[in-house]
């Protein structure tokens, strides 16, 4: 009867306990230290499709592990992101991240090209003062002569506003005044980047909005596309990211478009010099200009993509590029989510010059080459835990900000926490 009993309870043990190896499991591999170089870190894989949320008696673990993670990348910042929580709403809105994910995977499906456009609008919130959707607002502590972070140079192309509207309104039908604006554009890139090809990786939630926009501070602190790499370094290192760190978050522009007026001065007169930009390969400056002579590829009046808007749910790391594809991914990037973004570094085709400035400096030089030699599997490790970083920084959490109705405006805010 003893071996009846253990036969009918171990199932469900052993059940369990493989979600709870699994989960453990990621989290361990991203902290685990092997090389590109003797002193680099190697970060284990992650990829889709999420893992399930772990058992109860597991969930302390799971905490424990990831917030080590996060406390080792934060050291010295000052940040709240150790205040952030495994399933934070699991009590207050149990189902909001399975409503981002399921929204997301509607809006995908009609409108690929929405990765790479809440990717950028993350990265522009996040770069400035944190992850607090100040990006989103139509004024400023209720002031509306102040002048505001949409309006900023840098994030006039911003796009993305409306899809994040979309599961705001979702998500208010079904828990009013719990879920932050911060939180869901953080969840709808993870899932956007998964819905691209590219990897999973855990996020904590418990953002919170912030009540002020920073219009000074973007114009002068978003990454121009003609920065040089100690301009781009300095911006980075000043929000604690590591060349390594650097060099992956960039590898973002696989995926997406940019409008030819991004380029113009590389191929006409660069910095006002009269000349193209010289970084350039000659015969894909030749190719750029006649791209955007043309007028091609965009519904602005010229534009180059970034990679083709078909996303790759599997991404076969072995089988390389074929020769056509190759030529692609030379003359738009186009490939997915992938290493081919270095590739065409390594030939002088960058399509931004501070894409391009990645191979001037020996410290970003070395990593754009390991990303090369490897099959894709680094770079997928590199740039989930460098977003990790990139989407905790600069969080309100507890008591701090509030929790918008509506992502642009103040009114109707909630402040309790």
């Amino acid at each position: 009867m003893k071996n009846m009993k253990m036969k009918i309870v171990m199932p469900k043990l052993w059940s369990k306990w493989i979600i709870l190896v699994l989960l453990i499991s990621v989290l361990v591999s991203l902290w685990n230290r092997s090389s590109i170089t003797e002193s680099d870190d190697d970060y284990s894989s992650l990829s889709p499709p999420p893992p399930q949320p772990p058992p109860a008696d597991a969930s302390t673990s799971f905490e424990f592990l990831t917030t080590r993670l996060l406390q080792r990348d934060s050291v010295g910042q000052g940040s709240n992101r150790d205040h952030l929580q495994y399933d934070f709403y699991r009590n207050t809105c149990p189902d909001a991240e399975e409503m981002v994910r399921k929204s997301m995977m509607r809006i995908h499906s009609q409108h690929p090209e929405v990765s790479a456009a809440l990717l950028r609008l993350l990265f522009h919130d996040c770069f400035i003062e944190g992850c607090d959707a100040s990006i989103f607002l139509d004024d400023s502590r209720g002031n509306q002569s102040h002048q505001i972070e949409k309006d900023a140079v840098p994030n006039r192309t911003l796009k993305g506003f409306e899809k994040i509207d979309m599961i705001k309104e979702e998500i208010e039908s079904h828990c009013p005044g719990v879920v932050s604006c911060a939180d869901i554009l953080a969840l709808a890139t993870r899932e956007g980047i998964v819905l691209a090809g590219g990897p999973f990786y855990p996020l904590f939630t418990g953002r919170r909005d912030s009540a002020e926009s920073y219009f000074a501070e973007a114009m002068a602190e978003i990454p121009r596309p003609d920065d040089n790499i100690r301009q781009i370094l300095r911006l980075f290192h000043h929000r604690g990211f590591t060349e390594r760190d650097t060099v992956s978050l960039l590898g973002a522009h696989s995926i997406g478009s940019i409008g030819c007026e991004f380029i113009e001065g590389r191929l006409h007169s660069f910095l006002n010099t009269g000349m193209p930009d010289l970084t350039m390969a000659t015969d894909f400056l030749t190719e750029m200009r006649e791209k955007c002579n043309n007028g091609t590829n965009s519904t602005n009046g010229g534009g180059v993509s970034s990679m083709s808007m078909k996303s790759h749910s599997v991404i076969r790391r072995s089988s390389g590029f074929t020769g056509e594809e190759d030529q692609l991914a030379s003359i738009s990037s186009i490939g997915g989510f992938s290493s081919h973004y270095y590739k065409g570094l390594l030939r002088g085709r960058g399509l931004l010059h501070s894409d391009q400035q990645l191979m001037a400096d020996e410290r970003t030089a070395r990593f754009v080459r390991a990303y090369v030699n490897d099959d894709g599997t680094t770079f997928r490790r590199d740039f989930a835990r460098a977003m990790m970083k990139m989407s905790s920084l600069g969080v309100l959490t507890g008591s701090e900000g509030h929790i918008r109705e509506n992502c642009s405006s103040l009114a109707s805010s909630f402040s309790s926490s």
